[in-house]
């Protein structure tokens, strides 16, 4: 066992820059502003034309998984309070293997959430400015623009959390009032016939509630942004080390945000049900394609007004999501940093304006690296929602663990974790095998680029030898999904459905299990992390320690 010598502090002077200024209904609208982005304008058109009407199936299932993660978050977000936590729990849980490939392949996933919403404005925007979208892409133009307004989101969180906040809860207001206005508009509209609304026979003639059969329905959660518009909710935790008292607004912020999503993207979703032309539906729901798919249906459905709205909130509504999906980035290359897996100086933190504005700065570059390959929307919300999809369980091995070893106390427990935990972890590896292979096998470069930096990392840092068993579990859990992906019924059809989903939701349990012992072997190994990690009666932190080789 290492001596506790061999121990640094990771609450550095670095972090201490960072400002506790948000409060409740900060985060409330932090989360709802990175939920309310470009996912709502599209997603919905997306969900319908692989799915039908069953994509309310799809927006259910995954609201409820969200939920569950939510509460499994906010308990990790209540015990150890840090910016960029996410990245940093399973440090802490399972060390560097598990961290390394878990932080790389979230920030992999979020990282371009920037260049996202700005695809998602040049798309709708390309209604009114020609020049900007064409054939299912940005063009020259439209890219340079895209580049352009990444360039003011990151601006805007130059400055400090108070002003990114401030900016953000004025956008988030009229970003709440714009989507509500269109599904009250589409659902009087379809429900009386308006225009070319197919109304409640487009649930028929289309080929029924479930055109492409129920698997259909359920692959879209990851690649039809499903995932991607509920997972923004998360970003609250990856700030509640700049949260005041986060104790009680974290876990309130995380669970307001979440229920005001599901309840809206239902509604968006039958919205666009009932309004989609009866002409295109009864082609088949994957000839219902628009550019600008709810600025559109109020076009066809004779709402003018409400289009002018939509194509000014298209602006808005992707701009405000960026500008907190910026400030999130940035607190996971922090993290990240910490971790010492990417290079020490991007986790510098502005002492004056309490950012870190060398990884806001590597973000925008980074950013501009997934815009240029795939300037699209729909191009980039692929590989983004599997991204999510593939590592937001591994909160639930930390929760776990934390228990486990003592780290989570009476006070900062959620009633119904202890359940949550396992059940979410092995509903994100089902989520993973709903995708069809040839999407999922997409992600294996990532995967493995991040492998790949952690070996570099492992023999340059003389990593010791518990870090590997703390995370070869995770490892084995990836090679399972891919491979039962593959011979699942959505890939070589080897194993039927619904055997497949079987063996992964009871393999999912399984590693949950493996991950949790390990983890506690791993804390057991290095008490003075269980000792040192977590917060004070008042909610400030204490100074966090990972173990450092000699």
């Amino acid at each position: 066992m290492m001596e506790p010598d061999t121990f640094v502090p990771h609450r550095t002077g670095d972090d201490r820059n960072l400002q506790r200024r948000l409060g409740y209904w900060s985060l409330v609208a932090i989360g709802i502003g990175s939920v309310i982005g470009s996912g709502w304008l599209f997603s919905a058109m997306y969900a319908a034309q692989a799915a039908g009407p069953a994509s309310l199936v799809a927006w259910a299932v995954g609201g409820v998984i969200m939920l569950a993660l939510a509460l499994v978050n906010a308990e990790l977000g209540m015990t150890c309070p840090e910016s960029g936590g996410l990245t940093r729990y399973p440090l802490y849980s399972n060390g560097r293997l598990t961290a390394a490939v878990i932080g790389w392949c979230s920030t992999a996933g979020v990282i371009g959430v920037p260049a996202l919403e700005s695809a998602g404005v040049m798309q709708y925007a390309s209604s009114y400015v020609p020049g900007l979208y064409h054939d299912g892409s940005l063009t020259p133009v439209g890219i340079g623009s895209a580049a352009v307004l990444m360039a003011v989101f990151t601006a805007l969180n130059f400055f400090g959390v108070k002003l990114m906040s401030r900016s953000n809860n004025i956008v988030t207001a009229i970003k709440v009032f714009t989507p509500v206005l269109t599904v009250v508009a589409l659902l009087i509209s379809g429900f009386i016939g308006g225009g070319q609304a197919g109304g409640v026979s487009n649930f028929v003639d289309g080929g029924g509630f479930a055109p492409f059969g129920v698997p259909a329905s359920l692959g879209i959660i990851a690649t039809a942004g499903i995932l991607f518009a509920y997972n923004g909710a998360q970003v609250i935790v990856t700030l509640s080390g700049e949260a005041k008292n986060p104790r009680r607004t974290v876990p309130a912020a995380m669970i307001t945000t979440i229920l005001f999503t599901i309840v809206l993207y239902i509604g968006l979703q039958i919205a666009f049900l009932l309004a989609a032309p009866h002409s295109s539906v009864i082609q088949g729901w994957a000839a219902v394609k628009f550019d600008s798919p709810f600025g559109d249906l109020a076009m066809i459905a004779g709402i003018q007004w409400l289009y002018w709205i939509l194509v000014a909130d298209a602006a808005v509504s992707p701009s405000g999501a960026a500008i907190v999906g910026v400030a999130s980035n940035a607190r996971s290359v922090f993290a990240l940093a910490k971790n010492r897996f990417l290079p020490a100086w991007l986790q510098k933190v502005d002492p004056k304006w309490g950012v870190p504005r060398r990884a806001l700065a590597a973000n925008y570059v980074i950013g501009l690296a997934f815009l240029l390959p795939m300037p699209s929307w729909h191009a980039l919300i692929g590989i983004i929602g599997l991204m999510v999809a593939f590592t937001f369980g591994i909160a639930s091995i930390s929760a776990g663990v934390f228990r486990r070893v003592g780290v989570t106390t009476q006070a900062t427990r959620i009633r119904g974790v202890g359940i949550l935990a396992p059940l979410t972890f092995a509903a994100g590896g089902l989520v993973v095998s709903w995708v069809p292979w040839s999407q999922v096998a997409a992600t294996l470069p990532l995967v493995a680029i991040g492998l790949l930096w952690y070996a570099v990392n492992f023999f340059v840092q003389k990593h010791d030898r518990a870090e590997i068993s703390g995370g070869l579990w995770l490892l084995v859990f990836f090679a399972f999904l891919y491979l039962m992906t593959y011979l699942g019924s959505l890939g070589a059809q080897v194993i039927a459905a619904p055997w497949d989903s079987v063996i992964v939701a009871v393999g999912g349990l399984l590693f949950y299990q493996w991950g949790v012992v390990e983890g506690t072997r791993y804390m057991n190994r290095y008490p003075q992390i269980a000792e040192d990690i977590g917060s004070t009666d008042d909610g400030e932190l204490k100074p966090h320690t990972v173990p450092v080789e000699s």
